[in-house]
């Protein structure tokens, strides 16, 4: 077949990935991105990549030695707790294997920005609507910017939880989990606040007693970034936000619900800086599937969205795109009708992505459950053993 034209909305980790693995094999395509730039906002933590997925892929693009520049070796120490700082878990880096390398989100998507096409990606291009093509039933028709139109033989929603892609192919919404992520941060930690930094250690650590979480990690930056994970109305963000915008009312607000944890681990909250971020999770339903349509699919959230409560969701995005890379290019050299390369990838995403969703949300349900702390460590250890074993890369 000819080489297709290809649209690809967003520019996150799963669309840039698919962008990086077509130029491998010489397929160009456009990414509609609505960021002004690569770092116009901040793009989060760090996240490990794992050696069946994540690094599948960067090595499928050609990235795995670069990746090696950015790879934060003292970031893999990873502690579990409870409220009065008993230590249940803790892994240290020199006892982690090459399964799970840290990198910081900002600095991958830097790197997978710099391997595609300088003039691929259309900045600051909002996409009003994604149309049917006037001329073939099997192409559509991107609307971007005011009415500029584009058409193309594949477009491809790598647009996260409220894709515009997705509503072409199935009628499932993001629904609410119950939770929300309220992000604080501390910066220079290490040179301000060194016990505290001890307590958090160089990786991540994860304090959970009574339903509720505090999740930390330590940044190249030596921020330390703090999530915590407390219940809150879907009815009543607006409420929560207003006083999140205070940052005595917002400290006030989530030292409430950790009024009886040990004092030291209330101080990582007492010493966060004046910002607070609400990150309500939400969620497609486990096993999500769509009716394969010619001309049309999806990838990363866009297409299976999952809490961050297993650590997969970027990975599971990473996947997708070397994939469907492949299927296109594997089209491409062989012959075979693009449409049936896309739904056999289709098929192929569903099974692998449905037990890691699967594990995010009994994850997340046993965050929530006030399950003792010992026996979640202990899920978790045995989650983090099977998790190093090498695999197949």
């Amino acid at each position: 077949m000819s080489t297709p034209s290809i649209a690809i909305i967003g520019a996150g980790v799963a669309g840039l990935t698919l962008a990086s693995v077509l130029r491998v094999h010489g397929i160009r395509s456009t990414i509609f991105e609505l960021d002004s730039s690569v770092r116009s906002r901040d793009q989060g933590g760090m996240l490990d990549l794992h050696s069946i997925s994540g690094q599948a892929a960067l090595r499928e693009a050609g990235l795995y030695s670069k990746f090696q520049q950015y790879v934060r070796h003292d970031a893999q120490e990873m502690r579990a707790m409870d409220k009065h700082g008993a230590i249940y878990i803790h892994i240290k880096s020199e006892d982690n294997t090459d399964e799970r390398p840290e990198i910081d989100r900002g600095d991958l998507r830097q790197l997978l920005v710099d391997a595609v096409d300088k003039d691929a990606i259309k900045w600051g291009t909002r996409v009003h609507e994604i149309k049917p093509s006037n001329e073939d039933a099997n192409k559509y028709t991107v609307v971007y910017n005011g009415g500029h139109e584009a058409t193309f033989d594949l477009v491809v929603g790598a647009d996260g939880a409220w894709s515009r892609v997705r509503p072409l192919l199935s009628s499932e919404k993001p629904e609410y989990s119950s939770i929300c992520f309220v992000e604080l941060r501390i910066s220079d930690a290490e040179n301000r606040y060194p016990e505290l930094f001890e307590t958090v250690g160089r990786g991540s650590g994860f304090i959970v007693s009574d339903g509720l979480m505090l999740a930390v990690q330590s940044n190249a930056d030596k921020t330390v970034r703090i999530y915590a994970v407390i219940p809150i109305e879907e009815s009543k963000f607006s409420e929560s936000n207003a006083i999140l915008a205070k940052p005595e009312e917002a400290r006030r607000y989530i030292l409430d619900h950790f009024a009886d944890w040990d004092d030291k681990i209330k101080e990582i909250i007492l010493r966060s800086d004046d910002k607070f971020i609400s990150r309500p999770i939400y969620e497609l339903p486990v096993g999500i599937e769509w009716k394969s349509t010619p001309g049309l699919t999806l990838i990363g959230d866009a297409a299976h969205l999952m809490s961050p409560c297993a650590g997969e969701g970027a990975n599971m995005a990473m996947w997708d795109g070397k994939e469907l890379g492949l299927a296109i290019a594997g089209a491409v050299k062989s012959g075979e009708p693009l449409s049936e390369a896309v739904a056999n990838f289709e098929q192929s995403m569903y099974k692998m992505s449905r037990p890691m969703a699967e594990r995010s949300m009994s994850n997340r349900k046993m965050i929530t459950s006030k399950m003792p702390s010992a026996e979640l460590a202990a899920i978790w250890r045995e989650q983090f053993i099977q998790d190093s074993l090498p695999r197949e890369k």
